[in-house]
């Protein structure tokens, strides 16, 4: 018989400032939470309305042993790599980059969005690489929102965009290293839902707007808290209350390996870290033209 989990406890996520001087909201990590294995730092960027000539992103930085996600729900960001590899993503898309060995990345509003202004507000989410992986070739996945499965609940007031893994049966057309879910669910005010997810996933709920109701014992949860479920079900429930819902539901199995970290860097022992911190002063890892 399929069990709905219960709830851990729920954390705020703190306001901090990042890159060029962006206004981030993070729930992990902080003092509270360093991680959530396989979850190294979950960003929720703004919303933010900038003026003309106001915005602001993050300039040229290193990565290395572990995967960025970037999810844009509003506006644009501008990005580009020392592999060469540049683009926008716009509204509903998602790039997931596998930084691997290492890579040089920045992510910069577009010129034109500089100079017109308007609302941004996206989510960025750094998945750890198993030790077997974190040396691979860089890559990337970039999925344009209307490419991004959907699927609808059998009374249409539930909506979910399957960025990872599956949910009420549509699966993802994203590939991971490790198995993970990561699904961006819109309920309608007094629906509710209840979604698969496997034993041995931990898994958390991220509220981007409205308030609701978590787990099976229906914790009230407002926006810019972090739910954490304990792992005693088969399922998860979530349910809005008298405003639209709008939630992420993020997951994955733990690698239970060491984690050593130096800002972009995500190693398992201290001296990966050091050799990543001169492979990129000597310029192992490229850099951008710009």
């Amino acid at each position: 018989m399929s069990t709905t989990r219960t709830i851990e406890r729920t954390l705020p996520a703190l306001r901090t400032v990042e890159g060029g001087g962006f206004v981030v909201h993070r729930p992990f990590p902080t003092r509270l939470l360093m991680d959530f294995d396989p979850f190294l730092l979950l960003d929720e960027m703004g919303p933010v309305d900038y003026a003309p000539g106001e915005a602001k992103g993050a300039p040229d930085h290193p990565h290395r042993g572990f995967e960025t996600v970037t999810y844009v729900l509003e506006g644009q960001f501008g990005h580009k790599d020392s592999a060469g590899h540049s683009g926008t993503l716009r509204e509903g898309d998602v790039q997931w980059m596998t930084a691997g060995a290492g890579v040089v990345h920045s992510e910069m509003p577009d010129p034109e969005f500089t100079r017109t202004g308007g609302r941004v507000h996206g989510l960025q989410l750094w998945v750890n690489l198993p030790r077997r992986d974190k040396m691979i070739a860089p890559h990337y996945q970039e999925i344009a929102s209307g490419k991004i499965p959907i699927a609808v609940s059998e009374d249409g007031r539930v909506r979910v965009k399957v960025i990872a893994g599956e949910a009420l049966g549509v699966k993802a057309a994203i590939e991971t290293r490790t198995p993970i879910l990561y699904q961006h669910f819109s309920l309608q005010p007094g629906a509710s839902v209840e979604t698969a997810v496997p034993r041995d996933f931990r898994v958390f709920a991220y509220p981007l707007a409205g308030a609701g109701f978590y787990g099976a014992d229906r914790t009230p949860v407002r926006a810019q808290q972090m739910v954490l479920f304990n792992d005693d079900g088969e399922s998860v429930t979530l349910a809005a209350g008298d405003e639209p819902l709008e939630v992420l539901l993020i997951g994955g199995v733990p690698l239970k390996e060491p984690v050593v970290r130096y800002g972009p860097f995500v190693m398992n022992t201290e001296d990966e870290i050091r050799q990543a911190v001169i492979d990129y002063q000597a310029g192992r890892m490229g850099a951008i033209t710009h």
